[in-house]
């Protein structure tokens, strides 16, 4: 049994090992002479007051205890195991495949779009030619949505799934190992790709199977059960078990379930913004004018405040990073965010959304499961058809914006297609201006600074999650009435990013072999 213990240092002394041990040892009574070994768990940045430090958990094992290793991935030869679908290859999609291996499971991965680097001349396509390709740009193809748009992997979410093990994975599969110890760790969108190919190839090897540019367009049902699934409208596959990993972007699957008469839901969801500050305000902002320190990484921020009853708040914080173009069909702009690895861009971005019940909206019916979704919808297209219906996006000024003027010019963006002066005001709903009016002003209150006129707004961020919920049993994970089918992940409503989506496929794996006694 180890000794965890919690100290602080100055970011300028977190390579100083012996100074750090020798603090960890003060603070837990344990001599020198008795560690066998030690290590940190945790890093933290502590910026709430100046000289900003650095909080470490320190483990430490005496002399003679163990150190248990059990290996993150466990490969079997599964070229002959029963076979389970598996409808999409992003996290959910891929660690269900890792994990059916671990379980004795074949999994036969039906992925719409692209390999992970085919992917990369479709994104060029968006930002260059703003030609958007439906199946295959930053939402769909090998990766999913995190692949290309920054590849964080911390999650508020503990009670899901084992977290360390979805990290571990990473790691075994080529990540660095800092993100086990990060309290926020995040690999980037630069070395992504690498991994997700290493996820692939050990599927493979296994004897698991991967087709690309294979699209989910129909099930067959026998007595409320899966029976078989339709891949590109032609060719047929009987299945048994089919897991749903397909993103919350899939719009026609969940039109496929519903002319199915297979039941979804609408579930809350969150629209509104990506602004972009330049990182040296944020970093000033955060670390109390200590921003030139060399030990310190581009600073983050997190702000959330509650106006007209309606939560308003940051969503996918990127330091150091860029505005991508996001759309997944050709009439309507969205905007996400991400970091390469280094956060070393000048520009810091971030979603700043509302939070919206389906019972918010004003076309709400009960019955009605895309009433959200056509909300979503509805915005995209109205910003695409205001910036010109391009894959440029409307922009505004962040004063300008709360004082309703149109803005004259703006900073350099690191939005690639290029932005169009339009007064937001005018385009988003205005349940969801002037909230976000309300919220920019109190959230220059919290960070002395963040409002000003020199950050520029760019609509709409609108794809924080799923607007329609997949429903299934809490117990089995199957649909609650479709015996067979796995709702899975972001797409189904049961994830919020990379980890908790990939937990979440870990978990319907799970299920399936607890189903057939596997272990």
């Amino acid at each position: 049994m180890s000794t965890l213990v919690q100290i602080t240092a100055l970011p300028s002394e977190q390579e100083d090992h012996h100074l750090l041990l020798n603090r960890a040892i003060r603070k837990s009574n344990i001599r020198k002479d008795d560690i066998g070994d030690w290590r940190i768990r945790k890093r933290s940045i502590d910026a709430r007051k100046k000289p900003v430090r650095l909080n470490l958990q320190i483990e430490i094992w005496k002399i003679g205890e163990e150190k248990i290793s059990i290996p993150p991935y466990v490969p079997q030869d599964v070229s002959n195991a029963r076979e389970i679908a598996i409808i999409g290859a992003g996290p959910a999609g891929l660690y269900a495949a890792l994990r059916a291996i671990e379980a004795g499971l074949k999994p036969i991965v039906f992925e719409r779009g692209k390999d992970v680097r085919s992917r990369r001349f479709d994104l060029a396509k968006i930002n260059k030619e703003q030609i958007v390709n439906p199946e295959s740009n930053y939402c769909f193809g090998e990766g999913g949505a995190g692949t290309y748009s920054d590849g964080k992997l911390y999650t508020r979410s503990k009670k899901r799934g084992n977290v360390l093990k979805a990290l571990e994975w990473f790691v075994e599969f080529g990540a660095d190992p800092d993100i086990l110890v990060d309290a926020h760790p995040h690999i980037g969108t630069n070395k992504l790709p690498k991994i997700i190919t290493a996820m692939r190839e050990a599927v493979i090897e296994a004897g698991g199977q991967v087709h690309f540019n294979s699209k989910l367009t129909d099930l067959k049902l026998k007595e409320s059960h899966i029976e078989a699934i339709e891949i590109n409208a032609e060719n047929w596959h009987s299945f048994n078990d089919v897991i749903l990993a397909t993103g919350h972007s899939a719009r026609d699957i969940f039109y496929l379930l519903h002319n199915k008469n297979i039941k979804i839901e609408a579930k809350p969801f969150a629209l509104g913004v990506r602004i972009e500050h330049q990182q040296k305000l944020i970093d000033h902002i955060q670390y109390h004018g200590d921003d030139e320190n060399p030990y310190l990484p581009p600073a983050s921020y997190s702000l959330v405040e509650q106006v007209e009853g309606m939560g308003v708040y940051s969503f996918c914080m990127c330091p150091g990073g860029i505005i991508a173009p996001c759309a997944t069909e050709q009439e309507e702009v969205v905007t996400n965010g991400w970091s390469p690895s280094k956060r070393n861009n000048p520009y810091a971005n971030s979603g700043i959304v509302v939070g919206i019940e389906p019972s918010d909206l004003p076309d709400f019916k009960p019955e009605d499961p895309f009433v959200c979704l056509d909300f979503q919808k509805l915005v995209e297209k109205s910003c695409w058809e205001a910036a010109g219906k391009t894959q440029q996006v409307p922009a505004q000024r962040m004063e300008d914006f709360v004082d309703g003027k149109i803005s004259k010019d703006f900073p350099k963006t690191s939005y690639q297609p290029g932005i169009v002066s339009v007064d937001l005001n005018k385009v988003l709903p205005d349940l969801i201006a002037r909230r976000l009016r309300k919220a920019f002003v109190q959230f220059g209150k919290k960070l002395k600074g963040y409002y000003t006129n020199d950050a520029v707004l760019h609509a709409p961020e609108s794809r924080t999650s799923s607007p329609v919920l997949i429903p299934r049993d809490s117990g089995t994970l199957e649909h609650i009435e479709i015996k067979g089918l796995y709702p899975c992940g972001e797409g189904a409503g049961y994830a919020g990013g990379i980890i908790s989506a990939a937990i979440d496929g870990i978990n319907c794996v799970d299920a399936i072999a607890k189903k057939y006694d596997l272990h």
